[in-house]
């Protein structure tokens, strides 16, 4: 489950890990009520998925569009992947580009160690 976001106090969702038959980890984010990234203080062009390793090591995973095929009226969307890095952390950003390969520092929601 993410914490409650304080730039989007209104977005929901949460992360399921679970292993496939080859050992990786399937990640799957489920979110509600995500605001558009065009319309945050500063607007963003993407949100991007990151994970935190065992290691202490950040990865982006990801992004999740912010189009009109990928968050409906209700502002849901979804996001799934795999990895060979157990995941520690969820967390996701909004970014001017998917590809960053370090976060920002606008941190929209996050979840706990687990």
């Amino acid at each position: 489950m993410f914490q409650t976001s304080a730039v989007v106090p209104a977005a929901r969702g949460y992360v399921k890990v679970s292993k496939d038959n080859n050992k990786n980890y399937v990640i799957k984010v489920e979110l509600k009520n995500l605001a558009e990234v065009n319309r945050l203080t500063p607007p963003k062009k993407t949100y991007v998925v990151w994970l935190v390793t065992a290691e202490d090591v950040t990865r982006n995973i990801g992004q999740i569009k912010s189009s009109s095929s990928m968050l409906s009226s209700v502002l849901k969307a979804n996001f799934e992947t795999v990895s060979s890095n157990k995941p520690t952390k969820i967390f996701i950003t909004a970014e001017d580009d998917g590809n960053v390969q370090f976060y920002g520092n606008q941190i929209i929601l996050s979840t706990d160690k687990f």
